[in-house]
């Protein structure tokens, strides 16, 4: 059963508005037939002669019902699953490619997995890991159809969680702003991104957003167990997205013996699988979480060694991300305040808990991260839902403040037709939503069409597979120099007998290896490993060896980084794709596709597989 004030919210929802389309939750449905018998005939030809009078407003009746929201949730997160591209090499060295192992006891690892650092955890690999490996081996698919199938699989995770969250916020903060958070939503290039991506931060999103749906319906049990494991099996700073569940439950309700209740009990249930599954891998007592914490806050080095960035990085990427939503949720806090200044206290909606702390998780999170030196776009995935609900209560409200000036120029009869705020001020909602959603299809359709080349490039290596000149006893090389971090991982090889082989560049930093022949792989060290980010020869593969090459020729050539392409007595081109030359390219028509305008304004070159003419077997 659903709590009172939220009972109550629901009935004046349903009253007012006229809301689902489709039938009901159940929950309301019972709730509305509890209350008809309660009030008997009389009541009831009163309430008919009452609403025939206040009818809802005629231009806000369409409000997706929660089984509809799921299914768009789920066809729009099932398109990310297959036309998104790997934005990020983190994705593929730390997650794909020891994904890769689990299932085919072969693929790269990086010095985080090493088990003198053991920065990160087994048990989350598993998780995507244990349905792969039962797919490839009852099926016995290629590669590919197993990181698709994880890719869908993690898109409908995050469809049920914003189905969840969807449903919470109708009842938390009304049905007109769960409506503008499900458009903005669906139509987010964050979102797209962020949603299929095989990271901890995407992780934490689902089970962070998942428990503070849970909090705005109290189920606070849930939450807790929620944050518990977007923090212990996800990311360890998504634990922020649970302080204020924390100071709600503690300071506001007094829930002491819940809160300590449940967090033992997740600690438990979690802290323990996880601690012996990592220990067995890593051949020692580990806890993952512990340890990334300790790196990435109490050593002199940490994470800055990979790359510094202003603060308003995270400024930018949230506009190419949300476009002008996330400009919204910025004045969120200051429009509140407006709102509370300007509109009377009688037209807003009985809340259960205050506005400053449902939407604390997504500014603490903001004061926290802006501020780190390093910083990248996925350290934004837990709150992207989040930009979306801030950005429609601005909307919101800026509707109502936009009804309250007009009320006080023009005389509006209250309680007739016509009187509801949204009759008068749905030409916002809907413009916002539509520079939302052409905004976001373009960025959606520009990344797409500038960067997904790789993927499709190596996916070529298929049709060699499947020619003449293949040989299943033979091991092919394929190599990568100075575009190793938009190498696809090795699920986009087509055999077991193909290897990624790193040749010498311009880049100085740390490369993956191997994972060592044997059982006791994940438990062995190795003194190539460092958390210095300084390179090792060890990783360099000689040139000579390469069956394939997979460049990015932009016409720099250097003595590390030549135009492989050029070399025709060496290599032949077997596919190229357009890529877009950052540089060279104009950062707004590069970030947004716009038709007709954008080809002039940017720059591409070719994206190479090129095959060895000699083809020496290594």
């Amino acid at each position: 059963m659903s709590p009172p004030a939220a009972r109550q919210r629901y009935i004046a929802n349903k009253n007012e508005n006229n809301s689902l389309i489709k039938k009901p939750k159940k929950f309301i449905n019972a709730t509305l037939k509890r209350e008809h018998e309660k009030s008997g005939a009389s009541a009831a030809k009163i309430n008919n002669r009452k609403h025939q009078k206040e009818r809802p407003p005629e231009n806000v009746n369409v409000v997706p019902s929660v089984h509809t929201a799921f299914k768009t949730f789920v066809s729009v997160r099932l398109c990310s699953a297959i036309c998104a591209d790997i934005s990020d090499c983190d994705e593929i060295y730390n997650y794909w490619e020891p994904l890769h192992y689990i299932i085919y006891g072969q693929g790269l690892q990086t010095w985080e997995y090493s088990p003198q650092y053991a920065l990160r955890s087994y048990t989350y690999i598993l998780l995507q890991g244990v349905p792969g490996w039962i797919y490839e081996r009852l099926f016995h698919p290629t590669p590919i159809l197993i990181f698709y199938m994880v890719r869908c699989m993690l898109g409908f995770g995050c469809a049920l969680m914003e189905r969840f969250m969807y449903k919470s916020i109708c009842q938390e903060f009304g049905v007109h702003i769960g409506r503008l958070w499900l458009i903005f939503q669906l139509f987010s290039a964050g979102m797209f991104i962020s949603s299929t991506a095989l990271l901890p931060s995407s992780f934490a999103m689902y089970f962070g957003c998942a428990a503070l749906a849970a909090w705005w319906q109290q189920m606070y049990a849930l939450s807790v167990f929620f944050v518990a494991i977007a923090t212990l099996l996800g990311w360890p700073f998504a634990v922020l997205m649970g302080l204020p569940i924390a100071i709600d439950m503690l300071w506001r309700k007094h829930m002491f013996r819940t809160f300590f209740m449940w967090s033992a009990i997740s600690a438990a249930t979690i802290c323990i699988p996880m601690v012996v599954i990592d220990s067995s891998y890593f051949g020692k007592l580990t806890f993952a979480p512990l340890n990334i914490v300790m790196y990435n806050v109490f050593t002199n080095h940490g994470p800055n060694l990979y790359g510094t960035e202003p603060w308003s990085y995270y400024i930018v990427n949230g506009f190419l991300n949300f476009n002008v939503i996330w400009l919204l949720s910025l004045l969120t806090p200051m429009m509140l305040i407006i709102d509370y200044i300007v509109v009377p206290a009688k037209t807003k909606s009985t809340l259960n808990f205050p506005r400053y702390i449902t939407l604390a998780p997504f500014y603490l999170w903001l004061l926290v991260f802006i501020f780190q030196p390093h910083k990248e776009e996925r350290f934004l995935f837990p709150i992207y839902p989040l930009i979306s609900l801030c950005g429609a209560i601005t909307v919101d409200v800026y509707q109502r403040i936009f009804y309250r000036v007009k009320t006080l120029m023009v005389q509006i009869k209250a309680g007739t037709v016509g009187s509801h705020y949204l009759d008068h001020t749905m030409f916002i909602a809907i413009l916002v939503m539509l520079i939302g959603t052409l905004l976001g299809l373009s960025r959606v359709f520009a990344l797409y069409r500038n960067y997904h080349a790789p993927m499709d490039l190596v996916m070529e290596l298929n049709h060699f597979k499947n020619s003449n000149e293949y040989r299943s006893s033979r091991l092919y090389n394929v190599c990568v120099g100075k575009d190793w971090y938009r190498y696809p991982g090795s699920f986009f090889l087509p055999a077991r007998n193909f290897r990624i082989r790193f040749l010498k560049s311009e880049f100085h930093g740390i490369l993956p290896a191997y994972y060592a022949d044997g059982e006791n792989a994940t438990r062995t060290s190795h003194s190539y490993f460092n958390d210095l980010n300084q390179e090792n020869d060890y990783m360099y593969f000689p040139y000579e060896n390469c069956h394939f090459l997979i460049d990015f020729d932009t016409d720099k050539c250097t003595s590390l980084e030549p135009c492989y392409s050029k070399r025709s007595k060496d290599w032949s081109v077997m596919k190229s794709l357009p890529f877009l030359i950052q540089e060279k390219s104009n950062s707004f028509f590069r970030a947004f596709y716009i038709p007709f305008l954008t080809d002039s304004y940017t720059v591409y070159g070719n994206f190479n597989l090129l095959k060895s003419k000699k083809m020496k077997p290594s």
